[in-house]
């Protein structure tokens, strides 16, 4: 259209570059290469081309097939990111995958606009950190798997988790890849390519991980990895044999200690569901472990399931066993997994899915967070699916612990992509944390994450056995402990002002035609 003055104004949304057809299959495409990028392929460089290809699709074009784009793309990424999911069933990983695919949907849509104004490179990733953050948090206490910076802890830009944490390293990302669409889209390159240059050689330059303040020690810990006699969704269901796997384990142990063979740990840490037998309304499993504990003559993390006096509510919890007082402090998990630990609506989804039946009671809530005192040591403890959820690290971080503890059972997933997918994230937390992480598993992978996020020891998948390690203790902080969720706050903030931006330039636009159409 051209003004009255020799003005063209051209309606971006006017045109499309490609066809609806090739810009779905391209966004498809792009999702399976950015799972890819998650383990067990977990070839990093594909998260920045696999975000490319969705951009690409997205850039300049009408905000109805951002959103269409977008759920495509998230669709293919999480059917291969949870194909582990299947272990479930296969409603359940389809359900899943096309509910965390409409968060893409949404972001697609923001997209479209944002594109178009100046400084999308702040825009555009700030949406995608903000659609990150929301997903993780809502509903019923969000799902974060799957978050870009997760696939990057064999990254060289990895580093900026201990400075931003997870959302910053998302942004650089996400940035990035807009840059490169960007320098496309103008073929120029070299504006584009040098401070992105610049940006890179200075996070390699980072120490790993960056932290102020604090003192360093050491305490000797020793992981047990029992095993099941089982896997799948039977992989508990003899309870007893698994307690008495990591009651064995323990006493092999300590005769190896008596030995003079292994160092006598300060504390050993057992994994989630070591004991789904409650030790306080049972005691054999009670003597049970008692029998591990004395024999090892150290406190010991148990990760137990406890009844309440509610019967249909159970805890998932690590209760600190001491050889000396017994069971003592306890943490209980805080972000139970919807559908695998409670059931919402359980009414109404029972009597369409029979399945959910093998769920009966659902697991209370935790409201602390897991600071205990564990042989004089400060450890911040966290379970299972947990080590996705920013709040859980920042908590104990904050609490002062020294060192961070996972147990977790991934029986149900073994010979499946999740087990290395937790394990890469646990890396990341290291690193995020400033922290040692020691990590014990029902069935593997279990074992040592120094603060830098390389691997001290490690147990696969499928062993047994034990580990022992010398690992550091440290009151530092890293400034993305200190700046908590301040990251997702100011991309929020960004968002809403790219927003805003947007409809100004289209109002203002809008205007423009309507006073060129009067003349």
């Amino acid at each position: 259209m051209t003004t009255s003055s020799g003005r063209t104004v051209v309606d971006p949304d006017s045109q499309s570059r490609i066809g609806v057809l090739a810009a779905v299959a391209i966004a498809a495409v792009s999702g399976v290469v950015t799972a890819l990028a998650f383990a067990p392929i977990g070839s990093w460089p594909l998260a920045f081309v696999g975000v490319i290809g969705v951009l690409a699709v997205q850039w300049r074009t009408r905000c109805r097939r951002g959103a269409l784009t977008g759920f495509i793309y998230g669709l293919t990424f999480f059917l291969v990111l949870l194909s582990w999911m299947t272990v479930i069933g296969m409603d359940a990983w389809i359900l899943l995958a096309a509910y965390c695919a409409l968060w893409n949907a949404a972001l697609g849509a923001l997209v479209a606009p944002l594109s178009r104004l100046r400084g999308s490179v702040l825009w555009v990733p700030s949406a995608w950190v903000v659609m990150e953050a929301l997903r993780g948090r809502v509903p019923l206490g969000g799902f974060p798997w799957g978050e870009i910076a997760f696939s990057q802890g064999n990254s060289p830009v990895s580093a900026l988790a201990s400075i931003a944490g997870m959302a910053g390293l998302t942004f650089l990302v996400v940035a990035l890849a807009v840059l490169t669409v960007e320098s496309i889209r103008r073929r120029k390159f070299v504006p584009v390519a040098l401070p992105a240059a610049a940006v890179i050689v200075a996070i390699l330059v980072i120490p790993r991980p960056l932290t102020v303040g604090g003192q360093e020690s050491t305490a000797t810990v020793a992981v047990v990895q029992g095993g099941t006699p089982g896997t799948g969704m039977d992989a508990l269901s003899v309870r007893r044999a698994v307690l008495q796997n990591h009651v064995d384990e323990t006493l092999a142990l300590a005769a190896a200690v008596d030995a003079g063979a292994e160092p006598p740990p300060d504390f050993v840490v057992w994994p989630e569901n070591a004991s789904d037998i409650d030790p306080f309304r049972d005691p054999s499993a009670a003597a049970l472990i008692d029998e591990a504990v004395q024999a090892i003559d150290a406190p010991v993390l148990v990760g137990v399931v406890l009844t309440t006096e509610d019967p249909t509510k159970v805890a998932n919890a690590g209760i600190v066993w001491d050889p000396v007082s017994g069971p003592g402090e306890r943490y209980v998990k805080m972000h139970p997994v919807p559908f695998g630990e409670f059931l919402p609506f359980r009414d109404q989804l029972t009597a369409l899915i029979g399945r959910f039946d093998r769920v009966p009671r659902d697991f209370v809530r935790g409201t602390e967070p897991g600071i205990l005192n564990i042989g004089g040591v400060v450890v911040g403890d966290a379970i299972c699916f947990e080590v996705a959820y920013d709040d859980v690290f920042t908590s104990v971080i904050a609490g002062g612990a020294e060192v961070i503890t996972v147990q977790t059972n991934n029986a149900t997933y073994q010979g499946t992509g999740q087990p290395a997918q937790q394990w890469d994230i646990e890396r990341l937390r290291a690193l995020n944390a400033g922290r040692a992480v020691v990590v014990a598993s029902t069935t593997g992978i279990s074992g040592f994450i120094a603060p830098d996020g390389t691997v001290d020891q490690q147990l696969g998948e499928g062993e047994t056995g034990y580990l022992v390690s010398e690992v550091p203790l440290s009151t530092s902080r890293t400034p993305a402990s200190l700046l908590g969720a301040a990251p997702e706050v100011i991309a929020g903030v960004a968002m809403l002002i790219g927003v805003g931006l947007g409809f100004y330039v289209r109002r203002r636009r809008a205007a423009l035609v309507r006073s060129s159409t009067d003349q």
